[in-house]
């Protein structure tokens, strides 16, 4: 039986991402009753896959409520996953049977930008293992970049470490001046180039940006091989912000594992439009099956 302080429609929102899957659920008043984590669930790992994850992930938030895990069917969900935006992947969502109340699926830049502002207008840049821009505007969503490494993604984790390594292996073939950076770089394959050729021919995305804060570190220390990656990647962080802007998008958030330490080193324009963010990707996932209720 649901408590009185379950009284009215209860809400989930999940943020299904290619590292782990978050849920929260609230009630009709906005209380946090229950949280819930489980495995990855980014749409590239299957869609049977992504959705056992994100129904883990509200169960473990229903015990959490004390509601039982098999109140799923008293949810009003929404669910940010990774990959959505992959040809015909949300139709194939939208026709899957579910066991919540009703659902709703987004993008999950979509949720992470409506958390960021509250729901209302602006963008943001996602600076992690991948980088995107995307804004709400009006209604409207703007998507830049983010295609995926190695032909978008620039200025990210990973794309920090595909140029360390490959000017590292420059300094190796005496092409260009060594730094301790490329020193660095090359000792990871134990100075070896064809020890980097034969960990290319398996490396992800996630294999090449945990270069990222070597990188990074190299250049706040003054690194002149490092200080060069670091500013052409702000320089494509910029030309991110720059055309949310141009999409409308007047307030930007930065997010992402590598937000923080890359702020420093974007124009000085682009870090006036900069805003702090008012919430998290569950909370816009949250925020998302409120107006899906109100509205339906």
């Amino acid at each position: 039986m649901m408590t009185a302080a379950q009284e009215g429609p209860l809400f989930a929102g999940v943020d299904g991402g290619g590292t782990g899957c978050r849920a929260r659920i609230e009630n009709a008043q906005g209380c946090l009753l229950g949280t819930g984590i489980a495995g990855p669930a980014a749409l590239r790992l299957g869609i049977d896959n992504a959705l056992a994850e994100v129904e883990k992930a509200c169960r473990v938030a229903l015990e959490e409520a004390g509601l039982g895990s098999d109140a799923l069917s008293w949810l009003n969900a929404a669910v940010g996953l990774a990959g959505v935006g992959r040809k015909g992947a949300l139709e194939q969502l939208v026709a899957r049977p579910h066991p919540f109340a009703s659902v709703i699926y987004a993008h999950d830049a979509t949720i992470a930008c409506i958390g960021a502002h509250a729901a209302k207008d602006g963008g943001i840049v996602i600076v992690g293992t991948g980088s995107v821009g995307f804004a709400v505007v009006e209604g409207r969503e703007f998507r830049i970049g983010g295609y995926g490494f190695p032909i978008s993604d620039e200025g990210s984790g990973a794309d920090l470490g595909l140029h360390a390594i490959r000017l590292a292996l420059r300094a190796y073939d005496e092409r260009t001046i060594g730094t301790s950076l490329t020193r660095d770089v090359m000792m990871r394959f134990h100075n070896d180039p064809f020890e980097a050729v034969a960990w290319m021919d398996h490396a992800t995305a996630t294999d090449y940006a945990t270069f990222a804060p070597l990188v990074m570190r190299h250049a706040d220390a003054g690194d002149s091989v490092a200080r060069r990656i670091v500013r052409d990647a702000a320089e494509q962080i910029d030309e991110l912000v720059r055309r949310l802007a141009e999409c409308g998008a007047s307030r930007v958030a930065l997010l992402g594992g590598l937000a923080s330490s890359m702020q420093p080193w974007l124009a000085p324009d682009v870090q006036r439009r900069l805003v702090p963010v008012e919430g998290d990707a569950v909370d816009g996932a949250l925020l998302l099956a409120r107006r899906a209720v109100m509205n339906g």
